[in-house]
């Protein structure tokens, strides 16, 4: 490659960002790669500001496409309209998209259409559970994209087994431990238990917000009879998404937990702040993705309540286990008395994926420039 190439790096909401970004700096600092940020705006965050884009080391985004909330296939259409726009008037060499929202869905629609290149990060995750929009989006952005980068074997082996070629398929490790060790040093710093009067250890963390969970009455009370029998032994935090918070008002839950003086419910939290608080629980209650991985790479013991995971690694490897509301109670039951699940750390989630993508992006990069090269008249 004679000459720089410019890469579109899509994101779309906080989480999106901090897996960007130790791959936007790696990038950054390649004498062969103009890195450029692309914020779909997908979800409005208004602590999505230049001071948290500050603490990532990153500048404000290149092209803002704010889009905004919608429906599912509002927020698709939008976001297509946009990128398009911005690609016809800045188009990038590669376009690289993160993990599994509308906007990664969307602009690899309108890379693959016209005819960009695309590298799809965290790919071959799979649920198996096609009720989840989430899982559509990675169906079909897989079945895009030009360079798939897996965080895992079981990702390689999705791939394969849905007929994509070998070549495509790049083994790089988990972006989101990067990001950890990237902010471990203010995370660290923020000791948000102290601020809460809890101990190291000496409780749990709850995150909850998926539908299946949340906005069944039956279902939310039994999930909320078994986090008051936990707090008896074990305080629990709960940073409450503004769905969960709704749906617990609603069925008339909310005022129960907040009456229990072991349960201390929050405000949502940065992420800086969040992971303070993961690091020094004594374990995790959660239907969240990305926390089942930092609790495997933290060597945390997580309860999932889901019936799958996108991320099985963390099951046969790592600290996670999937869980029904009804065995909650029992399940931390047995980790407190010593019977929980132990793990290990996957391979390769070492903190040094940006660089293998980096790596991966040069070569498969001079291969298409070689390919156009011979395939000119």
């Amino acid at each position: 490659m004679s000459a720089a190439i410019k890469v579109h790096l899509i994101a779309a909401a906080r989480p999106n960002f901090m897996k960007v970004a130790p791959l936007y700096h790696v990038l950054k600092r390649a004498p062969w790669c103009d890195p450029l940020l692309i914020h779909t705006g997908q979800h409005y965050d208004h602590n999505m500001s230049g001071a948290f884009l500050a603490d990532l080391g990153l500048p404000d985004p290149d092209h803002h496409l704010g889009v905004g909330s919608g429906s599912h296939a509002e927020q698709t259409a939008g976001v297509m309209t946009a990128y398009e726009q911005v690609c016809l008037s800045d188009r990038p060499d590669w376009t690289i998209v993160v993990g599994d929202v509308n906007s990664t869905l969307a602009c690899s629609l309108v890379a693959a259409k016209l005819l960009i290149p695309i590298a799809h990060l965290e790919a071959g995750l799979r649920s198996g559970d096609r009720t989840m929009p989430e899982e559509i989006n990675r169906i079909v952005t897989d079945r895009l994209a030009d360079l798939l980068w897996t965080p895992s074997p079981d990702g390689d082996e999705n791939l394969r087994s849905e007929g994509v070629a070998a070549e495509k398929i790049d083994r790089i490790g988990n972006i989101m431990i990067d990001s950890f060790e990237l902010q471990r040093p203010q995370i660290e710093a923020l000791a948000m238990a102290d601020g809460l009067g809890l101990a190291p250890g000496g409780y749990s963390v709850v995150t909850l917000h998926r539908p299946s969970n949340v906005d069944q009455p039956a279902v939310l009370t039994t999930i909320v009879e078994a986090l008051l029998a936990i707090a008896q032994r074990l305080p629990l935090v709960f940073p409450i998404h503004p769905r969960s918070k709704a749906r617990l008002t609603e069925f008339g839950l909310f005022d129960r937990l907040a009456a229990h003086p072991a349960v201390h419910l929050t405000e949502p939290q940065t992420y800086n702040a969040f992971m303070s608080l993961v690091m020094t629980a004594r374990l995790a209650i959660t239907d969240s993705g990305g926390l089942q991985e930092e609790t495997t790479y933290l060597g945390i013991p997580c309860l999932t309540l889901r019936d799958n995971t996108e991320r099985p690694i963390t099951i046969t490897q790592g600290t996670n286990r999937l869980v029904k509301a009804g065995t909650l109670a029992a399940e931390v039951q047995a980790i407190l008395d010593g019977r929980g699940k132990s793990g290990r750390r996957p391979e390769l989630w070492d903190g040094r994926t940006a660089e293998r993508a980096a790596e991966s992006l040069k070569r498969h990069a001079r291969i298409k420039a070689q390919a156009l090269e011979g395939a000119a008249p």
